[in-house]
C-alpha cells in the first residue's frame, strides 16, 4: 500500500501532518513532496510520473490560495487524486476549495473540507481498501468503534440526567 502527500508549501506541513500520521498508522508507506505547481513544475511533473510507475495507490494534494496543485497532478495521472484545500491569510481556504472543486469534466479530484488533511487520509485509505482487504477489514474495525465510543458517551450522558 503507497501513497504519495503532495504539498504546494512547507507552510502547509502542519496541517498535512495528522493525515499523513493516519495512513502510517494503518501501514501505508507514505511518500512526501513539498512542490509548488508553479514554482517547481518540472520537479512535480518527474514526481508525478514516479508515482505512476512504482506502484502508488492515491495521490493527496494539500495547497491554498489558488490551489492549483491538485489539478495539475490531476491531469498528470489516472490514479485518484484527493485534494485538501488549506486555509491561507485571506479568504478563510474559500479560494483553495472552490479552485479544487471547480475542475474539467475527465479532470477529477476528490476534495475534502478545508484543512481536511485526516478525511482526506481515511478517504485514501477507503480507496486503497478495494485493492487490500487487510486495509478493508481494520476501516471496518475502526467504524464498530467509532459506534461503541458514540454509544459509550451516549450512555454516559442519559445516566447524567435521569
Amino acid at each position: 500500500m503507497k501513497a504519495a502527500v503532495i504539498m504546494g508549501s512547507t507552510s502547509d506541513e502542519a496541517k498535512v501532518e495528522k493525515g499523513i500520521a493516519i495512513l502510517k498508522e494503518y501501514g501505508v508507506d507514505v511518500e512526501v513532496r513539498a512542490l509548488s505547481a508553479h514554482r517547481a513544475h518540472r520537479a512535480l511533473s518527474e514526481f508525478v510520473e514516479e508515482c505512476n510507475n512504482n506502484g502508488t495507490d492515491v495521490i493527496l494534494t494539500a495547497a491554498g490560495m489558488a490551489a492549483a496543485l491538485p489539478g495539475v497532478v490531476a491531469s498528470m495521472t489516472v490514479l485518484p487524486v484527493i485534494g485538501i484545500p488549506i486555509k491561507g491569510a485571506s479568504l478563510d481556504g474559500m479560494d483553495a476549495l472552490l479552485s479544487i472543486v471547480q475542475m474539467p469534466s475527465g479532470i477529477p479530484v476528490a476534495t475534502v473540507a478545508i484543512d481536511g488533511a485526516k478525511n482526506a487520509a481515511w478517504l485514501a485509505l477507503e480507496i486503497m481498501a478495494i485493492k487490500y482487504p487487510e486495509l478493508s477489514e481494520k476501516l471496518k474495525n475502526n467504524r464498530q468503534a467509532m459506534e461503541k465510543a458514540c454509544l459509550d458517551t451516549n450512555n454516559e450522558i442519559s445516566e447524567k440526567y435521569r
